[in-house]
């Protein structure tokens, strides 16, 4: 029988590979987009939604997108502070499950941008929702995997407090 601890790790590896598999499905979708669309090209799909590539030298809503290159350095060790960050406190948590599949989704999404950063120096958006001419900046899947994973991450807190 397996000790409690070598259950957690082999669960902290399970998550991994999700973790892996949610940045296959972030870069292939990039890959597509690059392939397929040239920079601002978009295409159509409802009276809401397009598919469009852009480019963000910044972070969340384009910050620090033109603060002059150093920013592209700065976003690539904070992704890496994060995933290491992450990962050690989803090893320990390993068989707390909301609190690790929000590990692992913001995990997938901080390696899938810093790829981005690394491969070309700035992040592959290209998933566009608008209404009426407003549009909401463009962003990707490791966004969503960001986003929903620090949604879960307060969802695990208000929880682990009520049951407190």
């Amino acid at each position: 029988m397996a000790s409690p601890k070598s259950r957690s790790r082999m669960s902290a590896a399970r998550w991994m590979m999700v973790a892996a598999l949610l940045i296959g499905l972030d870069q292939l979708s990039k890959l597509v987009i690059v392939n397929s669309y040239a920079l601002g090209q978009q295409t159509v799909l409802t009276s809401w939604f397009n598919i469009v590539r852009v480019h963000n030298a910044g972070a969340a809503f384009s910050f620090l997108s033109d603060a002059g290159g150093w920013q592209r350095w700065f976003f690539v060790g904070l992704g890496v502070l994060a995933v290491a960050v992450l990962a050690f406190l989803m090893i320990r948590h390993a068989g707390q499950v909301l609190f690790s599949l929000a590990a692992t989704l913001i995990i997938s999404g901080a390696i899938g941008n810093t790829i981005d950063r690394l491969s070309y120096g700035y992040v592959v958006d290209f998933i566009d929702w608008h209404y009426a001419g407003w549009h909401w900046p463009a962003f990707n899947f490791a966004d969503s995997f960001i986003m929903v994973g620090a949604g879960l991450f307060i969802l695990d807190e208000i929880r682990r407090v009520r049951r407190g």
